[in-house]
């Protein structure tokens, strides 16, 4: 699989990508949550206008798109949270977004990226059409660029400005920069950005088992797709059906660990937040915690959390609350 991506990202990129955050949206809290004797620091991406990081490499996308790639609009991938990032840049911007998104996704993710002004083109995910094939013909169709998930070096930059904003807030809070950053994974554009923004950070990506792709092609180094047959899972943010080299070329010098969570542990992991951090978390979101909870990442005393997104439907998170598992 090669890459994406025209250029390869860097750490000046994700800098430049951390000003043009700050200059539109405010950091994101970064919460004291009391673990096993020590203080984690879980960054409350949730809070984001569209609920998830994903507004930080869509932003960085799009505001550096020439007047006549702006003319042509854009095209994304995505099962929601993407999806909002990129229809609420492209709206500020003036752009025109079509998004390519499974007929299954969340309904409250779909209802949320029309009304950010979006056209959202479904696929069949359970019938296993080609969302990269439908994506394609679209461009091909209107000459749009496509903005994608995660291979993308504008996007993984745009990611990364979530690590600058960490690095910052933890210097008072825990007397330094983390050096353990837990994130949510799904095709690798967040972790590969906390790696280049964090460089002195172990940066540990959390996939939902049996989708876990980055973990599998660390191992392998090369691409490794998910296998034909995945569980399912409730992290419907974290199902991509394989990495991409240009996330790999990033990650593999500079990430040695990655983890699995099951489902009932990210149902514990959302309870938690809830009931702790007053925050609602999406299972993708919760994956990081779910992780660290689970005892599937030792911390140490300067340990950050990605919390992200906070996309879930009320009925469905009514019912993990009120679960036992």
């Amino acid at each position: 699989m090669t890459s994406l991506s025209p250029r390869e990202p860097t750490r000046d990129g994700v800098l430049r990508a951390a000003a043009k955050v700050a200059a539109i949206l405010p950091p994101t809290p970064l919460l004291p949550l009391e673990f096993d004797d020590r203080t984690l620091w879980c960054k409350a991406e949730t809070l984001q206008p569209v609920g998830a990081f994903k507004i930080r490499g869509a932003w960085h996308r799009l505001t550096d798109l020439s007047e006549d790639e702006r003319a042509r609009g854009v095209v994304g991938v995505s099962s929601g949270n993407h999806a909002q990032g990129v229809a609420w840049a492209a709206r500020r911007l003036g752009i025109k977004a079509t998004i390519v998104m499974p007929s299954n996704a969340p309904q409250v993710k779909l209802d949320a990226t029309r009304a950010l002004g979006a056209r959202v083109v479904l696929y069949d995910r359970p019938g296993g059409e080609d969302r990269d094939a439908v994506a394609a013909r679209l461009i091909q169709e209107s000459g749009a660029t496509l903005v994608h998930a995660f291979a993308d070096s504008w996007i993984i930059e745009g990611q990364g400005s979530a690590g600058i904003e960490i690095a910052e807030q933890m210097k008072p809070l825990a007397g330094g920069e983390p050096d353990l950053i837990v994130c949510p994974c799904g095709g690798g554009g967040l972790t590969a950005g906390l790696a280049l923004a964090c460089p002195d950070a172990r940066v540990v990506p959390i996939e939902p088992e049996g989708w876990d792709t980055v973990g599998q092609s660390l191992a392998a180094g090369k691409v490794v797709p998910v296998g034909p047959n995945p569980p399912p899972t409730p992290c419907d943010s974290l199902q991509p059906p394989a990495t991409n080299a240009l996330n790999l070329a990033v990650l593999q010098p500079r990430v040695t660990q990655a983890a699995t969570v099951t489902p009932a542990e990210v149902r514990a992991a959302q309870r938690l937040a809830f009931a702790r951090l007053h925050l609602v978390v999406e299972p993708g979101g919760a994956a990081a915690l779910a992780a660290v909870l689970a005892g599937k990442v030792a911390v140490t005393n300067r340990t950050a959390i990605l919390l992200s997104g906070g996309n879930t439907d009320p009925a469905a998170f009514a019912q993990v609350l009120l679960g036992s598992d």
